[in-house]
C-alpha cells in the first residue's frame, strides 16, 4: 500500500509518501502502528498514552475518513489501498 503525509506530517517525517508491506487483512490501526516505528517522530503527534489515535488526526482509507467507515480503525486493509494522513487543519 501507499501512505500520503500531508502538511505539517510530512515536514515531521521528512517523507512525503512511501509504500508500507503490510499483509492483507492488517487493520488501519496496525498500519498506523508500523507506520510510527518506522516514523517515532510521528508517534506523540498521532497517538495518545494510551496508544489510541488523536481525534485531531485525519486518516483516510481510498479517500473514506476512517472514522466513518463501519469498523473504523479496526477496518482491514489491502495492499492495494492508499492510506492519506492529514493533521488538525484551523483558519479563518
Amino acid at each position: 500500500m501507499v501512505v500520503n503525509l500531508y502538511a505539517t506530517f510530512r515536514l515531521l517525517a521528512k517523507v512525503k509518501s512511501f509504500p508500507l508491506d503490510l499483509p492483507a487483512g492488517t487493520t488501519a490501526m496496525q498500519a498506523v502502528q508500523r507506520i510510527v516505528e518506522l516514523h517515532p517522530v510521528l508517534r506523540s503527534h498521532w497517538l495518545n498514552d494510551a496508544g489510541e489515535l488523536h481525534a485531531h488526526v485525519h486518516m483516510f482509507i481510498n479517500g473514506h475518513e476512517v472514522l466513518t467507515l463501519p469498523q473504523g480503525v479496526d477496518t482491514a486493509l489491502q495492499p492495494t489501498d492508499t492510506l492519506d494522513f492529514f493533521p488538525p487543519v484551523a483558519g479563518g
